[in-house]
């Protein structure tokens, strides 16, 4: 019988493809026995997290340190800066401003010392989640600032590439379950709902690129699955039988680590 609602892949082919060559470059400059040896998937548990902190300045940065860590960047020489509060756009009972500019949930430069400043927006004290996804994200620009070519595409494709290389480093599912955000918020004569999303690409892409990350990996499904959000749950084992159907992890095995010349 003809199969009327047949369902679409979960990437189009020029997705699926930059996908597949940014792992290749992210292999060729920073993979290696680091990658396939040292790697680890980072869970959203005590386990991984376990520090008390006091305040939510602390909160930043015992998570920072962590994720600095886990990134095997320990010993890259780099800031952690808060920015500015975003204003408060409750002006009064049920009088909410819309449309107005909000600080970036973090940023990454070079300073003349060559050494990494990172900011973030305080309000991510209040969503673990999101603050390891934006470290994550920040660090990778500054692993993949080191690289000796532009990514796939280009450097305008950098946002892109460095989202992928969170998941590389093994944020993939904090990166996945950080894009889009809707909850309840409350306040002092106000209430509603609120979106709010993080990252460059969508949850489908964000899913593919962990699961390249655990079948190069030779990990099960199951091994990131009890943590991801229940869409990403079912984009995940999409992205494996697309996998499963494919060359891909095969050929991105055989990438081998470029060494730097002395």
């Amino acid at each position: 019988m003809w199969k009327l609602f047949k369902q679409k892949p979960l990437l189009t082919a020029e997705d699926e493809q930059f996908q597949i060559e940014t792992y290749r470059w992210l292999l060729t400059y920073f993979g290696g026995k680091d990658f396939y040896e040292e790697s680890k998937l980072i869970l959203p548990t005590k386990a991984f997290f376990p520090d008390k902190v006091n305040a939510p300045e602390e909160a930043a940065q015992s998570t920072f340190m962590r994720v600095k860590q886990y990134a095997g960047l320990s010993d890259w020489p780099c800031q952690l800066q808060a920015q500015e509060e975003d204003p408060n756009l409750a002006l009064a009972d049920t009088l909410i401003v819309r449309n107005s500019e909000h600080s970036p949930h973090g940023t990454f430069v070079l300073n003349d010392a060559n050494e990494g400043i990172i900011t973030y927006n305080p309000k991510l004290t209040s969503d673990p989640v999101q603050m390891v996804a934006t470290f994550a994200h920040e660090l990778a620009h500054y692993l993949t600032s080191t690289a000796p070519e532009a990514p796939p595409g280009g450097w305008e494709n950098w946002e892109f590439a460095t989202d992928i290389a969170a998941t590389f480093l093994g944020f993939g599912i904090f990166q996945a379950n950080s894009v889009f955000n809707f909850r309840q918020f409350t306040g002092v004569g106000t209430q509603g709902w609120q979106t709010q999303s993080g990252g460059y690409l969508s949850e489908s892409e964000h899913s593919y690129a962990l699961g390249i990350f655990l079948k190069l990996q030779g990990m099960p499904i199951e091994a990131a699955y009890p943590y991801c959000d229940k869409n990403i749950k079912a984009l995940l084992k999409r992205a494996f039988k697309a996998l499963d159907e494919k060359p891909h992890i095969d050929q991105l095995r055989q990438v081998q680590l470029m060494t730097k010349q002395p």
